[in-house]
């Protein structure tokens, strides 16, 4: 994955067009601020209302309790985003030593990350399938539904573990000789998560649950800031959304493919080891 990023680096000079030049100005150094903090903002309209929501449930006693992975999730998964606005706070003010030490937590935070995601979503799943084996006749009807739509939702999770560190990875090789991969692929590789935020704000037109095109599309839209500054800036497409684009595009065409066919429910059946 490192010779990705370097075959990349005729195209995209190793002293990133956006960053230590004469005409270089303040959007050049805030932009990747300004979208951490947007990313950021983006995970708390999603989660805050649905949070609340659900914790009302428990206390109603309408679901059970939050397994404890759920909460790990949520304590990394914050920490990560935190961390991005720190890296990129520090690089705009000219840290970039502390910058560079403490991106090695960020690698432990984004393995952390990875490793609870794939404990969680099997979790999840297991929760909603044992009650289904114990819940009276009356209540069978609407657990059966919520297990098909987490079959279906397996298939977004699964994307972001694998896309998540696959792209990571490609950002980190490139921090030494490419700045303006690794900057870009952090914020790439982390967009992959966005759709967890996203499908929890009821009020934005959905395709879900028929189609999980409309993510899709809003992840697309919440790294347009990004881009579109770098074809202003630079008037051309940065070689990291290339990548990115290659990556992901093939993941879009085959959740969508398989989403909510029979044979996906039977394979996510099997995946999570029941009959």
């Amino acid at each position: 994955m490192a010779t990705i990023a370097g075959k990349f680096d005729d195209l995209n000079p190793r002293t990133d067009a956006l960053s230590g030049t004469p005409r270089a100005h303040a959007i050049d150094r805030w932009i990747f601020v300004f979208m951490a903090a947007w990313y950021i903002a983006i995970v708390l309209t999603g989660f805050i209302p649905d949070s609340i929501m659900k914790v009302g449930m428990v206390q109603a006693g309408a679901r059970p309790p939050f397994p404890l992975v759920l909460h790990v999730h949520a304590v990394v998964m914050g920490s990560f985003l935190l961390l991005l606005l720190t890296q990129t706070v520090l690089m705009a003010t000219g840290h970039k030593a502390r910058h560079m030490q403490i991106g090695i937590l960020g690698m432990g935070l984004a393995a952390l990350l990875v490793v609870v995601g794939f404990i969680l979503a099997p979790t999840m799943y297991h929760q909603t399938w044992n009650g289904l084996q114990s819940a009276p006749p009356e209540a069978q009807g609407k657990l059966r539904d919520l297990l098909s739509f987490q079959e279906n939702i397996l298939l977004m999770q699964g994307r972001i573990g694998i896309l998540f560190p696959i792209l990571l990875v490609i950002g980190l090789k490139a921090r030494v000789g490419n700045s303006g991969m690794h900057k870009r692929m952090m914020f790439l590789a982390t967009a992959m998560a966005l759709p967890a935020a996203i499908d929890r704000m009821s009020w934005l037109p959905t395709t879900m649950p028929a189609s999980p095109l409309a993510a899709d599309l809003y992840t697309f839209a919440a790294v347009s800031p990004m881009l579109a500054w770098d074809v202003i800036r630079n008037h051309r497409v940065h070689a990291a959304y290339w990548i990115w684009l290659a990556v992901w595009l093939p993941t879009i065409v085959f959740v969508n493919a398989v989403w909510d066919t029979p044979w996906w429910h039977a394979t996510a059946k099997a995946i999570m080891g029941v009959g």
